[in-house]
């Protein structure tokens, strides 16, 4: 686990991984799936393809509608940004050109399974936390640190949550 920046215009980052004893296609099955998210995230209650849309591909959109116990609940769409299967999914939220964050999901073979990452960066887009930071800005610093740190938390059970079902569908499937 790693996250980088201190202020939201240094547009942080945290970037978490895992290995999982289960091929790139079964991972990427789980990772592109943006409706089956909401059961692996602690933030993301629903999530829809948008426009006929059924699967990634760059310019795709999809709706997503989150919930947090201090930040309330939101809506955001969000635009698929980089497609390449069984290698990276990535989507920038609100205006691509200008996201309030841009979220990726990195696959790699690694040693007969698959390393995953799961990695977001804020900004440069404004977003609820933006306001925060208007209502604060003395406190600007503990804010994104917070937030940073509950991304890590989130993040890490997302990555852990896809390896368990991946491998445990690899079983099945023997």
């Amino acid at each position: 686990m790693e996250w980088t920046g201190a202020r939201y215009a240094d547009q942080p980052t945290v970037e978490v991984r895992t290995r999982i004893d289960a091929p790139p296609r079964r991972v990427w099955d789980l990772v592109s799936d943006i409706r089956r998210m909401p059961e692996l995230s602690t933030e993301l209650r629903s999530a829809e393809w948008l426009d006929g849309a059924t699967a990634p591909v760059v310019g795709a959109r999809f709706v997503g509608r989150s919930g947090h116990p201090s930040l309330g609940e939101w809506e955001t769409t969000s635009y698929v940004v980089e497609c390449a299967p069984c290698r990276v999914f990535a989507w920038a939220v609100g205006d691509p050109e200008h996201p309030s964050a841009l979220w990726r999901f990195g696959l790699r073979e690694a040693d007969g399974g698959t390393e995953l990452t799961q990695w977001m960066r804020m900004g440069p887009g404004r977003s609820g936390l933006s306001l925060a930071i208007d209502r604060m800005p003395d406190k600007e610093q503990k804010i994104v640190f917070v937030r940073l740190r509950e991304f890590e938390r989130s993040m890490t059970g997302t990555v852990e949550a896809i390896r368990k079902l991946a491998e445990n569908a690899e079983g099945a499937d023997a």
